[in-house]
């Protein structure tokens, strides 16, 4: 895979009006020519904004997994030719997804449905107290809330990173807990957190830390052994892989240790039965916790998005979101209303995601107002994480545009000029006028 560029890359965080240049998607991806109808009749080629809720399949992706359907078959305990070449296939997946994380040799990779999913097994099998972060997604808050007979311990980030990391320390230092986990990358302000830092605090105290890099490693690189992760959760559908599966990569002793995520066949070593009473041996190791048949070509899709993004190769893709987002972040300064979401005041580094308010109009009459009139899809709500959207001052939500290796300065510019188009014609009453939203009939997605 080739990355695609006009000239090379600003060094400078800025845009420069004047002598922008054009740049181009970086890799292919399914739908990019996909059109999308408009309020007036006519249609225009979609742009999509939404990559942080489920990024478009890189070409290479479909391509991969349209190969493995004509060896599909049996996954396991197979004795015929295309079993086995299921089965070796889907074992090989793993591998790949070990060193895509840097994993260690001794880890364990489970295949789940999905990052929500993987979480909830890594909360079946941690055996104690958790700490997480009052800015985490849903599904890295819930499953850990949900727990019986297990405390969850919630701590409340601060203005700067440095203060954030000091109240982490303080609740693992002021009593024992087995896990400390937090984002890697939020999903409403696309902040990365410093994971090598968090995981050194955690380390002291005794705890393991558990990172959702669901938003982080189809934008930034991730290495399990330099980073000092113990865990580590994301989803395919993130990854340019959105075939239904995810993946939790870590240590194996917690997930050897606990009773099989789900009881089912593929998971047992050996099942008895002897005067009505039952003797069930389980296996060690990833089947443990993967009973049933599992999802082959969800495994295919994480694997070859694994493989695509290797070669292409984080410094570009660093690069190429880098230069989206200056450029975004230029166009909506210069845009009176509209008011950026952040949750740090030390300038963290951001992958492509920018959640914002628009003055005036409600996130859901911003992203109605983008799709009918513009062809343009963003994400508006509170984004599974309401307890930062409550704590950043916006209850009702805000409105989220992301990007990422299928996007170009185009796609920007035509994002930035419909929102400067919406706020230029912003009633003077507050109203919405009709020939800037659609009737307020659907509600707001949260």
């Amino acid at each position: 895979m080739t990355a695609v560029v006009t000239r090379s890359y600003p060094r400078s965080s800025q845009v420069d009006a004047v002598e922008t240049p054009k740049i181009a998607p970086l890799a292919p991806v399914v739908g990019a020519a996909e059109c999308a109808p408009l309020a007036d009749g006519t249609t225009v080629r979609y742009a999509n904004f939404d990559y942080a809720a489920s990024a478009p399949a890189l070409t290479a992706v479909a391509d991969a997994v349209a190969d493995a359907l004509s060896t599909y078959a049996s996954v396991h305990r197979g004795a015929g030719h295309l079993s086995q070449v299921t089965t070796r296939r889907y074992e090989e997946c793993r591998e790949t997804v070990r060193r895509f994380v840097r994993g260690r040799a001794d880890d364990t990779v489970v295949f789940t449905r999905n990052t929500t999913d993987a979480i909830n097994l890594a909360a079946h099998v941690t055996p104690g107290d958790v700490v997480v972060l009052d800015i985490e997604h849903h599904a890295n808050l819930l499953p850990w809330i949900e727990r019986k007979d297990k405390w969850t311990r919630i701590v409340e980030v601060t203005p700067t990173i440095d203060e954030t990391l000091a109240a982490v320390e303080r609740e693992l230092a002021s009593k024992p807990a087995a896990l400390l986990a937090v984002t890697g990358a939020s999903n409403v302000t696309g902040e990365v957190l410093p994971i090598s830092r968090l995981a050194s605090v955690a380390h002291r105290h005794g705890a393991r830390i558990l990172v959702d890099a669901a938003q982080l490693v189809a934008h930034r690189p991730v290495s399990l052994v330099s980073h000092g992760i113990d865990y580590l959760v994301f989803s395919g559908h993130k990854l340019y892989a959105p075939f239904g599966a995810g993946v939790l990569v870590g240590r194996a002793d917690w997930l050897d240790a606990a009773q099989p995520y789900l009881a089912g066949g593929g998971a047992t070593a050996d099942v008895d039965v002897d005067s009505g009473c039952a003797s069930v041996s389980w296996h060690t190791g990833a089947a443990r916790h993967e009973a049933g048949s599992p999802n082959v070509l969800g495994a295919v899709a994480i694997a070859a998005a694994c493989d695509a993004i290797s070669e292409l190769g984080h410094e570009w893709i660093g690069a190429h979101e880098a230069y989206l987002c200056a450029q975004l972040d230029a166009g909506l300064a210069e845009i009176e209303g509209v008011s950026p979401l952040r949750v740090f005041d030390d300038g963290l580094e951001r992958v492509g995601i920018a959640g914002f308010t628009v003055d005036g109009f409600t996130p859901r009459e911003v992203a109605e107002y983008l799709s009918d009139h513009h062809g343009i899809g963003v994400r508006d709500g509170k984004f599974c994480a309401h307890p930062l959207l409550d704590r950043l001052g916006h209850p009702d939500g805000a409105v989220r545009a992301s990007f990422g290796l299928g996007s170009s300065s185009d796609d920007v510019e035509r994002l930035v000029s419909a929102l400067r188009h919406l706020c230029d014609h912003r009633p003077s009453d507050g109203s919405v006028r009709p020939s800037t939203a659609t009737p307020d009939t659907r509600k707001a997605h949260l």
